[in-house]
């Protein structure tokens, strides 16, 4: 992981807003925002993007789900270093991008943050009417912002980044990032104090989270006066880059056009060498194929099958189903496949050490999943 320090390169951080209210402290919570903050501390530029919280991916370990559950499951599971590190694997596998560290938030810590630096100015570019915003006791307000320069407190630059009423999930994004930037302009603007952090910090208690160590906080506020804030690049997956559409259970959610996400991934973090690196590449193809894996355990070992798919969960694959295969008498492992995914046929034969002449082919399978691995007695002696 690299330092913070001038000229170390691009870090990537994750910043996670969580929807979560003072009498659920300690419950697992699902994230209501998720943006990517990097900065590039050899070029002192920094890019911004803005994940839809209904973003449909594969959760490394848990199957295909909304992405915003990933912080859920790792706290629910407890997943080593909790939600804030499965979501930081769940993005890093699905857009190609190293996270290096992350920023948690919740909503009382959001206004907390905002009325310590004395409010931010918000120049709203339409009027806001929301005739139904959750209050705090799980009711409703009504919610009017006019158009125009605002002043705005903590209450309302939280209710200004949560409204989506009368506007999309993408247009809330875009304004989730433009008070980023009020954030950042009202700091430097108003100078405050390096001295100040930790007793910014210490009053936000625990409705801040983060990896990054106070020095490490101390140094990043030190650096900020040195970017470029004329050249702060922003991006939004929207609607352009999705297919809205609805789950078995009839949940909305957002499939990704990855070829198109990919595209602004790499124009935003031009020099994140990660990205280029092969291993970044095949990943990133990996999670652009989206194969659906099915495991089928073809020896007498119980629970081989079991084992196989956590190995590969735990790996990033998509395994969808596992039971016993046919019989029990297989010698050797074989991979079969529609041959739509060689990528992540690979990827799986060289994680489960199956040689190419075991990796078969056949596009008329009757299974629905798009890779069927039948475990072999020589998977068992080779463990």
């Amino acid at each position: 992981m690299p330092d913070i320090t001038l000229g170390t390169g691009r870090i990537n951080f994750l910043l996670l807003g969580i929807d979560q209210r003072e009498d659920e402290v300690g419950q697992p919570t699902r994230t209501d925002t998720m943006i990517i903050l990097s900065l590039d501390l050899e070029t002192m530029t920094a890019s911004m993007l803005s994940i839809p919280r209904d973003l449909w991916v594969t959760i490394p370990g848990y199957g295909e789900n909304r992405i915003n559950v990933a912080h859920y499951y790792g706290d629910y599971y407890d997943y080593p270093g909790g939600g804030p590190a499965l979501a930081m694997k769940t993005v890093s596998q699905n857009f190609g991008i190293t996270i290096h560290h992350y920023v948690r938030i919740d909503f009382s810590g959001f206004e907390t943050l905002i009325n310590a630096i004395g409010g931010v100015d918000i120049d709203v570019p339409e009027a806001i009417y929301d005739s139904s915003y959750p209050d705090d006791n799980y009711g409703t307000i009504v919610l009017n912002i006019p158009a125009g320069p605002q002043h705005m407190d903590g209450e309302l630059a939280l209710q200004y980044a949560r409204t989506r009423h009368s506007t999309s999930d993408f247009d809330r994004m875009d304004r989730q990032q433009q008070l980023i930037l009020a954030v950042r302009d009202q700091v430097l603007e108003e100078g405050v104090p390096i001295t100040r952090i930790p007793a910014i910090l210490s009053a936000l208690g625990d409705s801040v989270q983060t990896d990054l160590t106070l020095q490490e906080i101390l140094t990043l506020a030190k650096l900020a006066v040195n970017f470029d804030l004329n050249s702060i690049n922003r991006g939004v997956i929207d609607a352009t880059m999705t297919t809205t559409t609805f789950t078995p259970g009839g949940a909305q959610v957002e499939v990704p056009r990855w070829e198109l996400i990919r595209a602004m991934v790499e124009e935003l973090f031009p020099t994140d060498t990660d990205t280029s690196s092969d291993d970044a590449i095949e990943q990133a193809s990996i999670v652009t194929e989206g194969a659906r894996i099915e495991i089928r355990n073809g020896t007498l070992v119980d629970g081989l099958a079991e084992e196989a798919t956590t190995l590969l969960r735990d790996s990033g694959y998509n395994v969808v189903h596992y039971e016993n295969a046919d019989r029990f008498d297989y010698a050797e492992t074989l991979i079969v496949s529609r041959g739509t995914t060689p990528v992540t046929v690979q990827a799986v034969a060289d994680e489960l050490g199956v040689p190419s002449e075991n990796i078969l082919s056949d596009s008329v399978l009757t299974y629905e999943t798009d890779i069927l691995v039948i475990l072999g007695r020589d998977l068992v002696t080779t463990q």
